[in-house]
C-alpha cells in the first residue's frame, strides 16, 4: 500500500474510533469547533436539506441544476458507500485522500482538545473544504434529523424537508409529527423555507414550524406549486410541474413516482431563493438530464442497487421495479441494520422477488448486525420464504446465478460492499 493511501486508512480509524458509528445531537461544540476553524460555512451560501426519505435525491438535483449552471459546487452527504470521500465533493470530485489525511492530522489536537464526534470533525472537515477550494455554492444534507444535527450549524439560502417517515425513532421521536418537527428544525429566519411532504396534516406542520422560525418565503408542495401526470419509465420520471398557472413538462433521469416531488423540491428551493437561483430554476428541462445518484435504483443489468433501509424505501423500490418492468425471475439479496424495520422491508421485497436471500454484509457494525436465525425464524412464521447464505460473497453469488434481475437492498452497507465487490464504480454514473 502506497504511503499516502496508508496515512489516509490510518487517519480515517482516528476518526471513526471517535464515536464508534454513535450520533451525539447538539450544536455547541460544532459551533466552537467551527468558530475556531474560521467559520468556514460563512463564506459560501449554502442549500440545506433534511427529510427521511427523498433528500439525497434532492441533493443530486440541485448538484447537477447548479453545476450545469457553470458555477463550482460543493457537495456533503452521508453516509458513503465504497469510499468515506464520496461524502465530501467538489465538482463531482471527491476530496483527495491525502487531503483528508492532511486536515486530520493538522487538527487532530484541536478534534480531541474538544471531543468532537466522527460527524463533527466530518463535517467540519467538509465545510473548510468548501471553502479552500472557494466554491460559488454548497449543497449540505442533513446527517440525522435537522435541529440538533451538526450540519444546522450553516445559515441557508434555503432549507427544503422532503417525505417524512419512520426511521431513527431512537433519537427524533415514535410519530411522523415528532420526526417531522425535529425535521423542521433545518428552516431559518430569513431563509426560504421549502416543504416537499404530499400529506396535508404533515405539510401543515412543517409550514408551521417555518413560519414561527420567521423563514421568507415559505414554500408548500400542494400549495405553491403542484406536481402531477407521473410518468416512470427505464428512462427515468417525467412529469408536470405547475407554478402560478404555467405548467412544464419536465424529465428527471431518476427512476420512481416520489422522484418527481423530490425534484420539484429542488426547483421550489432555487425558485424561492431568487436572483440568479431563479435564473437556474427557469433552465430545468435543459438541466435536469444530468441528475445521477448512486444506490438509488442505480441499475448495472442484471444488478440493481437500492439503500433503502427502512419500509416506505423498500416499498418504493419494488414500485419503480414493477413499473418498469425488470425482468423475471428477481431474486433479492438483503441485509439490514437490526435497528430498522427489517420485517417491513422484507414484507415489501417479497411482493416483486421470486427469491429472498438474506445475508450479512461485511461492512455492517457488529452492534447493529441483524440476528441471521431470529430472521429466517420470523420469515418462517411470516410465510416469507427465504434462504440463509451468511457468507457476502456467496449470497451475491447465488443469487446471480439464476436470476433475470438480483436486487441489493437493505442499507448503504450492504450497497455499498456488493458495489466494492462487483466493481461498480460508485461515483461514475
Amino acid at each position: 500500500m502506497a504511503a499516502n493511501e496508508s496515512a489516509y486508512h490510518a487517519a480515517l480509524r482516528r476518526l471513526f474510533a471517535r464515536t464508534g458509528g454513535a450520533w451525539r445531537l447538539g450544536l455547541d461544540l460544532v459551533a466552537e469547533l467551527l468558530d475556531r476553524l474560521g467559520n468556514p460555512q460563512q463564506g459560501y451560501p449554502v442549500f440545506h436539506v433534511a427529510g427521511t426519505n427523498g433528500k439525497g435525491s434532492t441533493v443530486a438535483t440541485l448538484d447537477a441544476l447548479l453545476r450545469g449552471a457553470g458555477l463550482r459546487v460543493g457537495k456533503y452527504t452521508s453516509p458513503h458507500l465504497v469510499d468515506f470521500a464520496e461524502r465530501i465533493v467538489v465538482d463531482g470530485q471527491c476530496m483527495a485522500h491525502g487531503e483528508i489525511a492532511a486536515w486530520l492530522a493538522q487538527h487532530e489536537a484541536l478534534l480531541s482538545e474538544l471531543g468532537a464526534t466522527f460527524f463533527e470533525a466530518t463535517t467540519a472537515m467538509a465545510l473548510c473544504h468548501f471553502a479552500e477550494r472557494q466554491v460559488d455554492v454548497a449543497i449540505v444534507e442533513v446527517g440525522l434529523g435537522g435541529r440538533l444535527d451538526a450540519t444546522n450549524i450553516v445559515h441557508p439560502v434555503a432549507a427544503g424537508v422532503t417525505q417524512i417517515g419512520f426511521d431513527h425513532m431512537e433519537y427524533l421521536g415514535d410519530t411522523l409529527e415528532a420526526i417531522a418537527g425535529e425535521k423542521a428544525g433545518i428552516y431559518k429566519t430569513r431563509a426560504v423555507a421549502v416543504v416537499g411532504d404530499t400529506r396535508p396534516e404533515i405539510r401543515t406542520l412543517l409550514q408551521g414550524r417555518a413560519e414561527a422560525a420567521g423563514s421568507a418565503p415559505v414554500l408548500v408542495n400542494g400549495r405553491d406549486w403542484h406536481v402531477h401526470d407521473v410518468v416512470v419509465d427505464e428512462q427515468g420520471t417525467s412529469f408536470t410541474l405547475e407554478v402560478a398557472g404555467e405548467a412544464r413538462r419536465l424529465t428527471t433521469p431518476l427512476v420512481g413516482h416520489f422522484q418527481a416531488h423530490n425534484a420539484s423540491v429542488a426547483l421550489a428551493m432555487l425558485r424561492g431563493a431568487g436572483g440568479r437561483w431563479a435564473e437556474i430554476e427557469r433552465e430545468a428541462a435543459c438541466l435536469l438530464p444530468a441528475v445521477r445518484l448512486a444506490g438509488r435504483f442505480h441499475r448495472a443489468d442484471p444488478w440493481l442497487f437500492d439503500v433503502a433501509h427502512n419500509a416506505d424505501g423498500a416499498a418504493t423500490v419494488v414500485a419503480n421495479l414493477l413499473a418498469v418492468g425488470l425482468p423475471h425471475p428477481i431474486t433479492a439479496v438483503v441485509c439490514v441494520l437490526r435497528d430498522k424495520d427489517w420485517r417491513g422491508i422484507l414484507q415489501a421485497v417479497a411482493r416483486a422477488a421470486e427469491r429472498i436471500v438474506v445475508t450479512m454484509a461485511p461492512t455492517a457494525p457488529l452492534s447493529r448486525a441483524w440476528d441471521l436465525h431470529e430472521v429466517a425464524s420470523w420469515a418462517l412464521m411470516a410465510g416469507i420464504p427465504v434462504e440463509r447464505i451468511d457468507d457476502f460473497a456467496g449470497a451475491l453469488a447465488s443469487a446471480r446465478a439464476n436470476a433475470a434481475t438480483v436486487l441489493v437492498t437493505g442499507s448503504f452497507h450492504t450497497v455499498g460492499d456488493a458495489l466494492e465487490r462487483l466493481q461498480v464504480d460508485p461515483v461514475a454514473r
